[in-house]
């Protein structure tokens, strides 16, 4: 069985969640493979790449090279993988090109932010922006994308109960769920050990965009009405951005910290007395699972995946009501319902595992979930 996962995707330097998503899942397979383990026995794994510079984020593997998935070629894409004679190929997106294939294929949907949100990333050419936008005001496109393929990859039952809902193909549906690389069971201990003072510290982490859906405008006022408290605001932001959140509350106390390197991001967590999200809609949210694994509570919107990912260790509030986020961060100011919090979030966090995700696709190798016809 040759098993190619399509890795161009995978960011140069630093991931963001799809690349995060392509090393995580990858890294498994490869670590089940080296394991001798019985799940993916007899699989022979390709990375297909579109840039040689990819290979640092990924594990070491066997490699191949293709055009970008925002080149003009990503329709006719499949007649470059086929000279590979895949048996089945693996995208971390649902829009790669299949004229022609010769393998079977799955492909993922992360998240359907973008029929209600229609502002696309910033950083993806602009006509790509502008195909994106045409693309999203009505469903039979992703129709039609999805059902291309034998099979279809979401990362969490929330997004899966939405293709349902909106009967968006008739092809089989698996869940591998995001994941994040957790610290070592003591950094969590330690968390809980000293309750007193993480819950003291009144440091707030924010790790996202600052797209409209994220809504970290809600934050911003729910800090406002928390004297002594800090809102961390981790990753890049636009001058306008910046401008834009300072104004809506002077007295509000932001550090923005313009892009952290992996290493800051978790002195902050291990610092701070919670993660906080306010977003409106969300395929998965890695950011939970990442400060739960810490032992750092989490306060976030009550919308569904959020729920999935926090269970009973998380704290919720409605999207765009600042107060009850307030009331919500307050209530961590109780050391020994930081502890509480603290200990089950650990615990909730190690429920989520990219060898989970790993096994859940391998299962696709195998054959055993849907499995249709090679064209």
């Amino acid at each position: 069985m040759k098993l190619v996962f399509d890795c161009r995707y995978t960011r140069i330097g630093r991931h963001d969640g799809i690349s995060r998503y392509t090393a995580g899942v990858v890294g498994a397979l490869k670590a089940l493979i080296d394991a001798g383990d019985p799940a993916v026995a007899g699989v022979e794994l390709t990375m297909l790449i579109s840039d040689e510079r990819q290979l640092a984020m990924l594990p070491d593997l066997p490699w191949s090279k293709a055009s970008g998935p925002t080149s003009v070629l990503e329709p006719v894409v499949s007649l470059q993988v086929n000279r590979l004679a895949p048996d089945l190929v693996i995208s971390p997106m649902q829009t790669m090109g299949t004229f022609r294939r010769r393998y079977r294929l799955a492909l993922t949907v992360h998240d359907l932010i973008y029929y209600s949100n229609p502002t696309p990333p910033r950083d993806l050419p602009g006509f790509v922006r502008v195909l994106w936008r045409l693309y999203h005001k009505a469903w039979w496109p992703q129709r039609m994308l999805l059902n291309r393929a034998d099979a279809i990859v979401t990362v969490s039952e929330t997004t899966r109960a939405l293709i349902a809902r909106h009967r968006l193909t008739t092809k089989p549906v698996l869940v591998a769920r995001n994941a994040a690389d957790l610290p070592p069971s003591s950094v969590a201990e330690a968390a809980a050990e000293a309750s007193g003072e993480r819950a003291a510290s009144k440091a707030l982490v924010y790790m996202g965009s600052f797209m409209p859906y994220k809504n970290v405008e809600t934050l911003v006022r729910a800090v406002g009405d928390l004297p002594g408290y800090t809102l961390h605001l981790v990753s890049r932001v636009s001058e306008a951005d910046r401008g834009r959140l300072r104004a809506i509350d002077p007295d509000a106390l932001l550090v923005f910290h313009d892009g952290a390197s992996d290493e800051e991001y978790s002195e902050l967590l291990q610092n701070a007395t919670a993660l906080v999200t306010a977003s409106l809609d969300e395929g998965f949210g890695i950011p939970l699972v990442e400060s739960m694994g810490h032992g750092t509570p989490v306060v976030v919107s009550e919308i569904g995946v959020f729920h999935e990912i926090g269970g009973e260790a998380a704290l919720y509030a409605p999207a765009r009501d600042a107060a009850a986020f307030a009331a919500r961060i307050r209530s961590l100011e109780e050391p020994a319902e930081w502890a509480r919090r603290s200990r089950a979030s650990r615990a909730q966090a190690e429920t989520f595992s990219w060898e989970a995700s790993a096994r859940a696709l391998a299962a696709l190798a195998s054959g055993s979930p849907g499995r249709s016809r090679r064209r």
